[in-house]
């Protein structure tokens, strides 16, 4: 019973500091609150029970690998249904400056659009956006967390990025033209 309680203890003190990134990559991944809070617990009970095989190292990369594969077996078995989008407006809006609304509505609205435009963009690109400008992971922990080269992540963050800036990019103009 004793080395039960040390793993648990050893599991929380290493793994379980990041659940905040573990539900960050599973609701950019997934679009949806519920489902990535899902697949966090799914998540978190499959690294509890494999905990043992755990070699040390960055506990949060071998966590967002579990967080990563899970999502994208929910992924593969969801994808008839559909993706949905529900955003937290709660949590989006919780750092703006109270005192000035003008400063609120910009923040707001760019925030949206972001969210927007990183939700639009395919799976593959999207974590990896999020691990690395949202989760500030290095190229090499990411390459390990997707199981890909770096040189693959650099190129693959590259053409996100250039996805993301044409996306919002379209979308000012959008809002350009329907304010005429």
């Amino acid at each position: 019973m004793l080395k039960e309680k040390d793993k648990q203890a050893q599991f929380e003190q290493t793994i379980f500091r990041h659940i905040d990134a573990a539900y960050n990559l599973a609701r950019w991944m997934i679009k949806n609150d519920q489902d990535a809070e899902d697949i966090v617990q799914e998540s978190f009970l499959r690294a509890y029970k494999y905990f043992s095989s755990y070699q040390g190292g960055n506990g949060r990369s071998w966590l967002l690998t579990i967080v990563r594969n899970t999502c994208y077996t929910w992924l593969h078995e969801n994808q008839a249904q559909g993706l949905t989008v529900d955003l937290d407006e709660e949590i989006a809006s919780a750092e703006l400056d109270k005192d000035n609304p003008e400063q609120c509505l910009q923040i707001k609205g760019d925030r949206q659009s972001v969210s927007q435009a990183l939700e639009k963009l395919p799976v593959e690109y999207r974590e990896l956006i999020v691990l690395r400008e949202l989760e500030e992971m290095s190229y090499k922990e990411i390459a390990v967390i997707a199981g890909i080269p770096i040189g693959t992540v650099m190129s693959r963050l590259a053409r996100a990025r250039q996805r993301l800036k044409d996306c919002l990019g379209q979308q000012y103009n959008e809002e350009g033209s329907n304010e005429l």
